[in-house]
C-alpha cells in the first residue's frame, strides 16, 4: 500500500514575504513543488525552525544568495518523498532534518544531500527540527573556528537563546567549563540550570568584570558573540592569552574600537563567518563533522534542544513577533504537516 507522504502533490502552501518589513508582511502563499536537481532530495516538511536570520530576512537586512529560494526557513525535519539519484544515501522514506538554502516555510522543501542528518534515536520530529541551523552554528564556530577544548573556558553570550542553550550544552559535553549572559535574572536562571557554571544578567552586571573576579584575571579561553558593536572592547577584556573571539551576528553594531597591540601581546584571535552564504561542500563538512563528532550525545539524548513554542505555518508572523520579543529561552518552531509516519 502506498504511503500517503509519496502522493506529491504539484503545489503547496508556503510562507512568503510580501514586501520588505514588520512581521506581518509574512503571508501564506501556493507555491510549486520545488524541482530537484542530482545531488539534492525532496522533504516533506513536518516542522520547520525560526530563526533570527529568517528575521533579518523579512526586513530586507540579510541578502539572499543568488541561488537559493527566496523563501524564509533554514532548518526543516520531514521525510524524504523524491531523488533522482542511486548514488544518494538517503531513500525515499527516511526521516531527516536538514539544513535548507531558503525554502523551509514550505510543505516541501529540495535540499542538498550534504546538508541532511538522520534524526537522532530520542528525537521526536519537532526536536529534530532545532538541530541543523542551530547545531551546526554552533558547531562550525565554536568548535571548528573557534577550537574549544575540553577544560576550556569559555563565555556564551545570549545564552537564553536557541544559540545559546545549544552551546551551553555541546560546550558541556566537552568538557568546557561555561559562563554565560542573559537579559534577565529568570533567564540566567534557566541559562545556569541547564550547565552555565554563572550566568551573568548583562542589564544589570558587567560581564567582562565577572569573569575576570571568577578566574582571578586569567579569563575565558573562548567567546561565542552575537551581540559584536562595543561587546567587542568588553569582550577582549575578558579573553585569555591565546584566546579566541567568534562573532556569528552583530546585533549590537558593527563597529567597535580595539586596541590591536593588546591583541598582539596577548596573541589574540577574532574570527567570526555566517552560515547561509558559504559553498555547498563546505557546509556539508559541518554537517559530517557535527555527526561524526556530537551525534551520539544527540542519539543518547544526553542534549536535546530546549523549545519555548510551536507555532503552526500559517502563524508565521506571530513566531516572528515571539522570537523579536525575546522573552524566551531555547527555540521558536512552527508545525508545517499535520501528520506523519
Amino acid at each position: 500500500m502506498k504511503k500517503d507522504f509519496l502522493n506529491i502533490p504539484s503545489e503547496m502552501n508556503a510562507i512568503e514575504i510580501k514586501e520588505f518589513g514588520n512581521a506581518d508582511n509574512l503571508k501564506l502563499c501556493v507555491r510549486p513543488i520545488p524541482q530537484i536537481a542530482n545531488n539534492q532530495i525532496l522533504i516533506k516538511v513536518y516542522y520547520a525552525g525560526v530563526n533570527r536570520p529568517d528575521i533579518l530576512q523579512r526586513k530586507g537586512n540579510y541578502k539572499v544568495p543568488k541561488d537559493a529560494s527566496d523563501l524564509p526557513g533554514l532548518e526543516v525535519s520531514g521525510i524524504v518523498v523524491e531523488k533522482k539519484s542511486s548514488n544518494i544515501k538517503f531513500n525515499v522514506g527516511d526521516k531527516v532534518c536538514a539544513l535548507c538554502h531558503g525554502g523551509g516555510y514550505a510543505e516541501y522543501v529540495a535540499v542538498d544531500e550534504g546538508h541532511c542528518m538522520p534524526l537522532p534515536k530520542s528525537y521526536s520530529m519537532a526536536e529534530a527540527a532545532c538541530i541543523p541551523e542551530t547545531f551546526i552554528t554552533v558547531w562550525s564556530n565554536l568548535f571548528m573556528r573557534g577550537k574549544l577544548q575540553k577544560n576550556d573556558k569559555v563565555l556564551i553570550h545570549g545564552g537564553a537563546s536557541g544559540i545559546g542553550t545549544t552551546a551551553i550544552q555541546l560546550a558541556n559535553h566537552f568538557g568546557a567549563k561555561v559562563y554565560a549572559t542573559a537579559g534577565s535574572d529568570k533567564k540566567c536562571k534557566a541559562v545556569e540550570k541547564i550547565g552555565a557554571l554563572k550566568c551573568f544578567n548583562y542589564k544589570t552586571k558587567e560581564f567582562e568584570n565577572e569573569i575576570n573576579l571568577l578566574t582571578n584575571k586569567r579569563g575565558v579561553d573562548v567567546i561565542l558573540d552575537m551581540v559584536a558593536g562595543p561587546y567587542i572592547s568588553r569582550n577582549l577584556k575578558c579573553l585569555s592569552i591565546n584566546g579566541r573571539l567568534v562573532i556569528i551576528a552583530v546585533q549590537g553594531g558593527i563597529k567597535d574600537e580595539v586596541n590591536f597591540a593588546n591583541i598582539m601581546i596577548n596573541r589574540q584571535t577574532i574570527t567570526g563567518s555566517t552560515l547561509r552564504p558559504q559553498p555547498s561542500q563546505k557546509k556539508a563538512e559541518y554537517v559530517n563533522s557535527l555527526v561524526k563528532n556530537a551525534w551520539e550525545y544527540l542519539d543518547q539524548g544526553k542534549i536535546k534542544p530546549i523549545i519555548q513554542k510551536e507555532f503552526l505555518l500559517s502563524d508565521a508572523s506571530e513566531a516572528h513577533k515571539a522570537l523579536e520579543k525575546g522573552d524566551h529561552v531555547g527555540k521558536f518552531i512552527m508545525k508545517v504537516s499535520q501528520n506523519y509516519n
